[in-house]
């Protein structure tokens, strides 16, 4: 999860891999009792996949084709 946020800035994918991590996170912490961490990892998710809905595409590389 650290891996993809620290990633997150290169493409799309990475932060919709963190989003995964805090989903799988949050379904652990409600698994093992721990539902505030559960909330709040549930939270973090939501945050992730809406800034992955508002990351924009690849960019052009500004080569003679663009």
């Amino acid at each position: 999860m650290m891996t993809m946020y620290a990633l997150e800035h290169r493409a799309r994918s990475f932060v919709l891999g963190f989003a995964a991590g805090c989903v799988l996170s949050s379904l652990y912490g409600f698994l093992s009792g721990a539902w505030p961490f559960g909330v709040v990892e549930f939270i973090w998710a939501g945050i992730a996949l809406r800034r992955w809905k508002a990351h924009p595409g690849p960019k052009a590389n500004g080569g003679p084709m663009s």
